[in-house]
């Protein structure tokens, strides 16, 4: 912890004063390489500071696509996202520190000492390039750093996404080769490497198989897909990882509570410690209306499978089934992700119900969510995992299945470890083959090219890996952009009355119309047609959330991220991504 947080931040304030403009030097021009980079410590001291690179904690869990509803509805989601004049994700900072380590490295010390630092860089450098080639696909390929004398550099074109990512391949590839083996989840070392792998290709295999009909028409993706699966493979062979065991009612809670990183099953992480007072806000992010009021979408939590492994949704009038009935016997992941029946916080006996002043949809969330001193603003002090091992084991299902080469014995060293957690069953790859789910085959658009085995493997990637930022990449890489424009929804009610919510015998919500009653206090007290909406009014229906935002997508647009005006007006040969005005 204090090696990566004390040297980086004090490295950072020193000699890296941030800056986003993309031609800016003065980072690098306090560090004179001919006296620089002379020991093995200052390769270290230096490579540390490429851990800034790593999501901060609400990057992580600050989810709002679809899975997540919040009361504020952002313009990625209305579809009336401007071009930026500046910024815009357009930030080269980083890359030109890693590409000046890359150039001056290795004026002293040999090969032998340097090159888990310069796997490190090049770690660092993939991961880079991955997400800027997910945010606005061609770009410029730099491998030095610029010099603002170097005009043609400066005036570069885009090159072709297919030359980023083999470049991005060979780097990633690079640093499994050179990176240390030891494992720590404070740095990268060559099982990071295999899971950023897994993750990037996962990504280009899939992105390149679903959009071939758009102006990207991308080949090899097989080729991706294979290396994704490969390299999840060699992580999961090495016996290095496994998931994090305990009580199945609790286990999967406890992994994200938890105080440290979990070195079995987190492979990176970021840190936070109460004592350096590194903190961040995930108590407070869902126990006030200070955040959007986040909670889980009401099709999400259709999707979680009944304990014995059958379907919710295969239950007559599953869609009018109030809230507690509809907690009964469900993947025990459910009541370790929200708010369900029995409900109580760590370190407290208190039983507590969904609170509707902290949830706009009523499924309140508790992944993250530490004991009650932590409840204050910023005061989680809680490791953040950015890379884990069952996204490693997702990725292999994932990729095996869009090879279509899926068996049951690589579920069973995959998905079934994630349900042996929580004590549910197996996958049964043959009877998900024989039967695929209607309602999740019917949320999806490109039905024609989805079997129930891949149907399977995306509900799981989907209830695992919630609230990790993940869901956006996901609904990219497999071209359903529409499924951010339907109407996003909560719990069932029946219409106006008073709700048991946790069938104790007392009153939790009252939904009225007209004047509040004069009620007993202690229960929610929700106005109809203000402060809760149902499908159909008082004849009762899902909770609506933003009903009269309309939410759009442009297929042929709103994949890519646009690029800012300033950034076109410095480099003429920078063409717009399709279909966004030019800004010019």
């Amino acid at each position: 912890m204090k090696r990566i947080n004390i040297i980086a931040i004090c490295l950072l304030l020193l000699i890296f004063s941030s800056c986003s403009k993309f031609m800016d030097r003065e980072p690098l021009a306090k560090i004179n390489p001919d006296n620089f980079f002379k020991t093995e410590k200052d390769l270290k001291l230096y490579t540390n500071s490429f851990y800034t690179m790593i999501p901060d904690a609400e990057g992580v869990y600050n989810e709002d696509m679809d899975n997540v509803v919040k009361s504020s509805v952002s313009e990625f989601l209305t579809g009336r996202r401007q071009v930026p004049v500046t910024g815009g994700g357009w930030t080269w900072t980083e890359l030109r520190k890693i590409n000046y380590f890359l150039v001056n490295c290795n004026r002293v010390l040999p090969f032998s000492t340097t090159r888990k630092y310069i796997g490190a860089a090049r770690f660092f450098r993939a991961w880079f390039y991955f997400e800027m080639v997910r945010k606005f696909g061609d770009l410029p390929w730099y491998n030095t750093p610029l010099d603002g004398a170097d005009a043609a550099a400066l005036q570069k074109p885009r090159d072709p996404r297919q030359l980023i990512m083999d470049s991005v391949l060979a780097d990633i590839d690079f640093a499994i080769a050179n990176l240390d083996v030891v494992k720590s989840n404070e740095q990268v070392n060559k099982w990071t490497a295999l899971a950023l792998k897994s993750r990037i290709c996962l990504f280009e295999g899939t992105f390149r198989k679903y959009h071939k009909e758009e102006n990207f028409n991308l080949p090899d993706e097989n080729k991706f897909l294979q290396a994704a699966a490969d390299a999840a493979n060699e992580l999961m062979a090495s016996g290095q990882y496994k998931l994090f065991a305990g009580n199945p009612n609790t286990a999967y809670r406890d992994l994200f509570a938890s105080k440290n990183a979990n070195p079995d099953e987190v492979i990176l992480a970021r840190k936070f410690s109460g004592t350096l007072q590194i903190y961040h806000n995930a108590n407070y992010y869902t126990i006030t209306a200070s955040y959007g009021q986040p909670g889980l979408e009401k099709s999400f939590v259709n999707s979680y499978l009944m304990k014995d492994g059958s379907r919710f949704t295969d239950k007559p009038n599953f869609d009018k089934i109030q809230f507690y009935e509809e907690c009964q016997n469900r993947d025990p992941r459910l009541s370790q992700t929200i708010r369900t029946p029995g409900y109580t916080r760590i370190g407290n006996t208190n039983k507590l119900v969904p609170d509707f002043g902290a949830s706009v949809t009523g499924y309140q969330l508790i992944k993250y969510v530490t004991d009650e001193t932590q409840d204050s603003y910023v005061k989680n002090d809680n490791d953040m995992p950015v890379f884990r091992y069952a996204e490693v084991l997702l990725n292999y299902a994932e990729a095996k299945a869009e090879l279509g080469q899926l068996s049951q014995s690589d579920i069973d060293k995959s998905i079934k470890l994630l349900r042996d957690r929580v004590g549910m069953p197996n996958l049964n790859v043959a009877a998900a083959s024989a039967s695929p789910d209607p309602y999740e085959l019917a949320r999806y658009q490109e039905k024609g090219r989805l079997n129930g085995v891949i149907l399977e493997v995306r509900r799981e990637r989907r209830i695992e890996l919630v609230i990790e930022n993940f869901r956006w990449m996901d609904i990219s890489r497999w071209k359903e952009g529409t499924m951010l424009t339907k109407q996003f929804k909560g719990m069932y009610f029946p219409g106006p009355g008073e709700f048991d919510l946790d069938s104790d015998g007392k009153t939790d919500v009252v939904i009225y119309e007209g004047t509040k009653p004069n009620g007993p206090k202690g229960p929610a007290y929700l106005k109809l047609g203000t402060e809760i909406n149902l499908e159909n009014g008082n004849s009762g229906g899902s909770i609506v959330v933003n009903r009269n935002i309309t939410k759009e997508f442009n297929e042929k647009r709103d994949y890519l991220y646009p690029i800012p005006i300033q950034e076109r007006t410095l480099n003429k040969n920078l063409l717009q991504n399709p279909n966004w005005p030019t800004g010019m």
